[in-house]
């Protein structure tokens, strides 16, 4: 059998990603869990990021049946992920356009929430590094939504199971993940 580029992911998440320690970790939600996962170790790595994107655009993606314009999220975890997806398409002859979405909108220059061609797009696939209650996403759909933008489903590399997809479906986006925290214990 040969090996997809999700199991490729799923080796590099095991050795060094996936941590566990007696003392827990606080998350970005707020939450605190013996369980962490440092998706960073995958898309700050250019050879790893290169085989995560590819596994979006190859694998995963199709499964959701959704043409889209624009790829994005909040900064920083979703950034890597919307250049590299949008640079595999553009390898394949694609247009994708990266989006990147602020916290707050900035308050200097032409203050915007989002960077990008956001006025070129109507339709955006919403990106995300983790999942645990989805807040971090769903800041970036409302200021996508709110500019305009059509978000319905949305990808991401781990998926905690702590109620983030659920929080996220209810606000009418599907979200498909690479992984779940069940995989690695």
């Amino acid at each position: 059998m040969s090996q997809t580029l999700r199991d490729q992911l799923f080796l590099w998440m095991k050795s060094h990603v996936y941590r566990y320690s007696e003392a827990p970790f606080r998350l970005a939600s707020g939450l605190e869990s013996h369980h962490y996962f440092n998706c960073k170790e995958i898309t700050l790595h250019p050879e790893r990021l290169a085989v995560l994107a590819n596994c979006f655009v190859e694998e995963i993606i199709p499964k959701l049946g959704l043409e889209f314009q624009a790829v994005g999220g909040l900064t920083l975890g979703a950034d890597p992920l919307a250049y590299s997806i949008s640079l595999a398409y553009q390898r394949k002859g694609k247009l994708i356009y990266p989006l990147v979405v602020r916290k707050e909108a900035k308050g200097h220059g032409t203050g915007q929430q989002i960077e990008g061609f956001w006025k070129e797009v109507k339709s955006c696939l919403v990106v995300d590094d983790v999942i645990t209650t989805g807040g971090s996403t769903l800041k970036a759909v409302q200021a996508l939504r709110e500019a305009g933008i059509s978000v319905t489903k949305g990808i991401c590399i781990l998926n905690r199971e702590e109620g983030g997809a659920e929080n996220l479906e209810k606000s009418g986006i599907q979200m498909e993940s690479i992984f779940r925290k069940s995989e690695f214990f």
